[in-house]
């Protein structure tokens, strides 16, 4: 091999890499754009979640029955229940005692007292909270809830406006549904023999 050979086969190859390192170049700099964005719109969006209570879950009525200041609500509530009922908190799978509950009573709202459940409607799940198949008439309502990248239906108190959980199409005979609650939410009261 002459060495003006070998020379052009050395200005190939390094031809050949520069090409290959500005593409890999430019392929990593506009991955790490995309990924800077896409981070700074996640932020932002969980930010606006977490600071507001989220305006996705807002309930359709402006003024309840039962109204209160954000401190009002703090010194009435124990700090779970507020996180849950005026924040649209979630509490952990599990940890409600309510979830084994089955004696024959009626489940109230934590921040008002109004009746919500029976235990006539109430039955096992298996998801780890409370859950029934109806309400008691008249005593919720529902909501979109746009937050975690998913749309469900939001349950909230008649009275009071405070977030009790979601409904979901899942559930047994006669009607369908699911009402998934926070049992932090609400307060078991046994009926009188």
């Amino acid at each position: 091999m002459a060495l003006s050979e070998a020379f052009a086969q050395f200005f190939t190859l390094e031809v050949e890499m520069t090409t290959i390192d500005e593409f890999m170049n430019r392929r990593t700099f506009l991955e790490a754009g995309v990924l800077i964005l896409g981070t700074s719109w996640l932020s932002n969006y969980l930010a606006h979640q977490l600071s507001t209570g989220s305006d996705d879950m807002t309930p359709s009525k402006s003024e309840f029955e039962v109204s209160k200041t954000e401190q009002e609500w703090r010194s009435s509530l124990t700090p779970e229940q507020f996180r849950v009922l005026r924040q649209h908190g979630t509490e952990r799978a599990g940890t409600s005692p309510l979830d084994k509950v089955y004696e024959a009573g009626t489940y109230t709202c934590a921040g008002c007292g109004l009746p919500l459940f029976t235990s006539k409607t109430k039955f096992n799940s298996g998801t780890g909270w409370p859950s029934f198949y109806a309400p008691i008439e008249g005593a919720i309502d529902t909501t979109v809830d746009r937050t975690l990248f998913m749309v469900r239906t939001e349950v909230h108190c008649h009275r009071c406006g405070g977030h009790l959980g979601h409904v979901f199409p899942d559930g047994p005979a006669p009607t369908g549904q699911r009402y998934c609650m926070n049992g932090v939410a609400m307060e078991f009261v046994p009926e009188e023999a």
